[in-house]
């Protein structure tokens, strides 16, 4: 029985229970067993049922346990922990932080009326206001030199004063494109949670435990507020490069309640995104993470784990029946091996240029992984056999029989007659790209002119096929069970297209995929399927044709 189960299923049963055991772990998460008698000994009630008078502060040092001094920048003398606010303020930034140096929050919720320092009874946090982070290259124009213009610079300084005359703009003259400078986190993001939950002893989350403060109230133990600073609310695009001349930076300090729940939610998906950066990734790898979670609900939270959990069984089966139909395939009956160097071409381009965009790894690493898959295919489909001969690389290459070639002649008919539209398009693309728009330098510019007609050209890659069908009135020879794979995969990555962070035009691509798959939908709808053709990858589906056979 087990020697028949073939390996899909069991990679669809791992699959299953890899979904079920992470529901039941998200379970975990956002579910608190509650303390069951308000009076037991067990149980830890809230501060915050007491209505107490509190008030919020927030201080700057240049320690995280202050030595060296503190200066206050805000407080909310009549805080409300279930009302909401957004506040911006001016923080004066010490010499030793505008000398590529760091700079603390101390955030402290407290009795109103008195000092943190002088409460027993309060609650703080640290929060790091600077990271470090290797600046952009600014962008120019190859053909003036010119690297923005004048109401760009203006309307830069003018976004990084914030009105603060003394505010600095733009990189310091000491800046170093390869070192990694200080930079303002402009925003504060502080939570709260509101509910009046009882804890139990014996089942409180340790994840909840490290922000946990408790006091003796007599017989019973009571927990003060739990303060939670966001930091997946820090993203790259909001972060401001330090330099000696940057006196003052606004600093945006949001609060709301927040949910025990959602509060536990939100320390497991932070911890994991610290994790990442101890493994390695940079701050704007650890930003594209941050990017699915801010801001989001959690209920499409959940839709986007389902969403990208499908992608990768999908994924999966999809490369799994891709390199075992090219490693048995010994002839390019129905397809045309022009396309698969194209493809690989393609694929290449795409690579680089996300590279030279610095797309998140999430997607970087799959392209590149595709792009080796690629140049393998383009070794199967040319028949290059490759092997030494008088201590010299010697290449070898099979010829296409008959049936082969006319396949081809219908791809070439096809791509004949798309390029007298796609090439000009093409190459005034990149004249205009050239003129108007600024790059980092002259390959950058290259290799976005190569993948603005490698996105353009991939309807030469997938619209032959559909005139190959129209020609011979038929889709048996479509590999359909690998086809749907990759079919589900364009609709998943429309999802996708809209939560990580890539470039426009590798976001249109996806949706240019739907358009083509449904064109083969309604292809396969429309041409009967004759099954006793011999399709693209050489097999018959029927070897003995029904009926008496005839001369032709």
């Amino acid at each position: 029985m087990f020697l028949k189960t073939s390996f899909t299923t069991v990679i669809v049963g791992v699959f299953v229970v890899y979904v079920l055991h992470t529901c039941w772990v998200m379970y975990g998460i956002v579910y608190t067993k509650p303390c069951d008698s308000p009076t037991g000994d067990n149980c830890i009630t809230p501060f915050l049922a007491g209505d107490p008078k509190l008030q919020l502060s927030i201080y700057t040092a240049l320690q995280p346990n202050a030595e060296g001094g503190h200066t206050l920048i805000y407080k909310e003398e009549k805080f409300d922990v279930n009302s909401k606010f957004e506040r911006i303020v001016n923080v004066s930034l010490p010499k030793k932080t505008r000398n590529n140096g760091t700079l603390y929050a101390l955030i402290f919720v407290h009795q109103a009326g008195v000092t943190p320092w002088q409460d027993p009874q309060q609650v703080h946090l640290v929060a790091q206001l600077t990271t470090y982070m290797v600046p952009k290259l600014p962008e120019i124009s190859l053909i003036s030199g010119e690297d923005q213009t004048q109401g760009q610079k203006e309307e830069a300084q003018q976004k990084r004063r914030d009105g603060n005359p003394t505010a600095g703009g733009g990189a310091g003259p000491t800046s170093k494109a390869d070192h990694p400078v200080s930079h303002w986190r402009t925003r504060l993001t502080l939570n709260i949670v509101g509910d009046h939950f009882l804890f139990d002893r014996e089942y409180l989350p340790s994840d909840v435990h490290r922000y946990l403060r408790v006091f003796q109230n007599g017989k019973k133990m009571v927990y003060l507020p739990l303060l939670f600073v966001d930091e997946l609310s820090n993203r790259v695009k909001d972060l401001v490069e330090i330099n000696s001349t940057s006196m003052e930076l606004p600093l945006t300090i949001s609060y709301d309640s927040i949910s025990l729940g959602r509060l536990r939610f939100w320390i497991h998906m932070q911890d994991a995104v610290f994790s990442l950066q101890q493994f390695g990734f940079t701050e704007k790898d650890a930003d594209e993470i941050k990017g699915i979670f801010v801001d989001t609900n959690l209920y499409f939270l959940a839709l986007t784990f389902f969403v990208a959990a499908f992608h990768l069984l999908f994924d999966f089966l999809a490369f799994k029946n891709d390199i075992s139909f090219w490693k048995q395939k010994k002839s390019m009956v129905g397809m045309s091996s022009k396309a698969v160097l194209w493809r690989c071409f393609s694929t290449i381009v795409i690579f680089l240029y996300l590279f030279d965009e610095q797309t998140s790894l999430l997607v970087l690493i799959p392209a590149g992984v595709g792009s080796i898959i690629e140049v393998w295919k383009v070794k199967k489909a040319l028949k290059i056999r490759f092997f030494w001969k008088g201590g010299k690389p010697t290449f070898q290459y099979d010829k296409s029989d008959e049936s082969e070639r006319r396949t081809e002649e219908y791809d070439t008919l096809a791509m004949k007659y798309l390029s007298y539209i796609l090439y000009p398009s093409c190459i005034g693309g990149a004249v205009y790209a050239l003129i108007f728009l600024r790059y980092k330098s002259w390959y950058s510019w290259l290799i976005n002119s190569l993948v603005n007609g490698v996105y353009a050209f991939g309807f030469l890659f997938m619209l032959p096929q559909l005139f190959v069908n129209y020609k011979l009135k038929s889709v048996a020879h479509l590999p359909w069970k690998a086809f749907t794979y990759k079919a589900f995969n364009t609709f998943i990555d429309d999802v996708f297209a809209f939560i990580i962070t890539m470039p426009t035009s590798h976001r249109l691509a996806c949706f240019r995929d739907d358009v083509v798959f449904l064109i083969y939908l309604y292809q396969k709808w429309l041409y009967p399927v004759d099954k006793t053709r011999v399709n693209e990858y050489g097999i018959s589906y029927d070897e003995k044709p029904k009926g008496k056979t005839h001369k032709d």
